[in-house]
């Protein structure tokens, strides 16, 4: 038995050092025999003999112990000695190991290995009782090394994340699909510990549960085929701003998992969505318009029929005194004449092609000159006034150009001061914004009501260049 191993082995050594103990163990015959227990031992070896359960459970006790033992010193000091080392090396990675935890969880295998290696130390254990102990430690170990390896792959997502193209490729969902193997395999080795059969017995059994497998782990799959191809792709990006309206997401993308993207919308609130949707219904990534550093303006407002005239001569020489329209003018005047000189009337014969500007044309050549000179629109892109098809409503025109900076709160500051200036100068053209006449213009129109006090806007006189001059 092993104590009385290490008490044989314990008095050969006191033995040892003690030379009257060396001359009486000499035979009578002068030969040397078994060196007999040293008087301190005796006690021991007789009491392990007359209680051998009690010293199985002391074995068992201090196997227990040393492990546990063994384990805190681990981990309270050589683990920080090493996060010691980490934190200050130049490179990051050991660190992100260590975020993940993967030392710490590593370090559960120190007292398992102890207890394995002495579980045959402890006397009078059954053998039964052995095994299955011996078991349940190593389908611990395995437990052990499964956590560790997920700890081993969200390191490795820390330390990816850490590069430059990570945004463009992300590989957590390949990371999970990793992790769902090592799973599924720790899974059969502790069974099959547990078990004591030969693993390939439950792989062989897997084939027979593949319908099973493809029913339950079915988002699982379709997430992971979608996932390859966004990657590849490049599809979506974390960061990006993405729209689908089919399950009410407006906003950026924080998260991209192997089963769900995460998008945080303009409210705060948080869509799921499943990976595997992206690839069945269409959606809209803003990220070409952050990356072309131009955000578009298309909004349009409407001019009323009635209020589109030509000029006249007074007018025209007032607009040809404003520093926006002052080229435009004078370049549009002389075609304008050199057209009237090519078709003038002969006698009774009327021209009535005969050209001459107008107010609309006018204004839309200002609004253009208007929106050249704007230092916050894009001049490398599309900048343009465009006259659109007349509606009930008026004329539309629609102010087409892009901002010199994509964030929201700026481009709805730019957006709003252009239109805000469009509002105040069309009336100076003669033209007038179509609005829809309210309750209280009804009642205006037909005589109004005792008591009004709001009054209908009135054009002032000197609204549009020349019209003193023409009165």
């Amino acid at each position: 038995m092993f104590l009385n191993t290490v008490i044989s082995s314990l008095a050969f050594v006191l033995q040892t050092a003690d030379p009257s103990s060396q001359a009486g163990s000499t035979g009578a015959d002068g030969g040397s025999g078994a060196p007999d227990l040293h008087p301190l031992l005796r006690p021991l070896e007789d009491w392990v003999l007359a209680n051998p359960g009690m010293a199985g459970i002391v074995v068992a006790l201090g196997v227990l112990i040393v492990g546990e033992i063994l384990h805190r010193i681990f981990r309270h000091y050589v683990l920080r000695f090493v996060e010691y080392v980490a934190e200050h090396s130049p490179v990051d990675w050991d660190q992100a190991f260590f975020e993940a935890r993967l030392p710490q969880r590593l370090a559960w295998g120190v007292p398992l290995l102890v207890w394995y290696s002495g579980i045959v130390l402890v006397p009078g254990l059954p053998g039964d009782w052995e095994t299955v102990i011996r078991r349940v430690l190593l389908a611990s170990m395995v437990v052990v090394v499964v956590r560790g390896g997920d700890a081993l792959l969200n390191g490795v997502n820390l330390i990816y994340q850490g590069l430059p193209r990570a945004r463009e490729r992300p590989i957590k969902g390949f990371l999970q699909v990793a992790n769902v193997v090592i799973h599924l395999a720790g899974l059969i080795l502790v069974v099959s510990i547990v078990m004591d059969r030969s693993p390939v017995i439950f792989l062989s059994g897997l084939g027979a549960m593949t319908a099973v497998i493809l029913l339950v782990f079915r988002d699982t799959l379709l997430s992971l085929v979608a996932g390859i191809q966004i990657t590849t792709n490049d599809l979506i990006r974390v960061g990006d701003w993405i729209e689908m309206p089919q399950f009410q997401a407006d906003g950026d993308v924080v998260d991209i998992a192997l089963n769900s993207v995460t998008v945080q919308n303009w409210d705060r609130t948080l869509t799921v969505i499943p990976t595997h949707k992206f690839l069945e219904h269409s959606f809209r990534n803003w990220r070409g318009m952050v990356a072309s550093g131009g955000r578009r303006i298309m909004r349009s407002f409407h001019l009323d029929l009635n209020s589109v005239r030509f000029l006249d001569q007074d007018e025209v020489d007032e607009f040809q005194g404003w520093e926006l329209l002052k080229e435009y003018v004078t370049r549009k005047r002389a075609e304008v004449e050199e057209h009237n000189r090519i078709h003038q009337a002969n006698g009774d014969v009327r021209v009535p092609h005969h050209r001459r500007l107008t107010n609309l044309g006018m204004l839309r050549a200002y609004l253009s000159a208007y929106l050249q000179s704007h230092p916050d629109l894009r001049h490398d892109m599309i900048l343009m006034v465009r006259q659109l098809e007349p509606e009930p409503e008026g004329i539309p025109m629609q102010i087409y150009a892009f901002t010199a900076d994509t964030a929201w709160p700026v481009f709805e500051g730019v957006q709003a001061d252009i239109f805000d200036h469009i509002l105040a100068i069309v009336p100076r053209f003669g033209l007038r914004i179509y609005q829809k006449p309210s309750g209280s213009d009804l009642r205006w129109a037909l005589g109004g009501e005792k008591g009004r006090t709001v009054q209908p806007v009135r054009e002032p006189d000197t609204a549009l260049p020349g019209a003193a001059a023409r009165e």
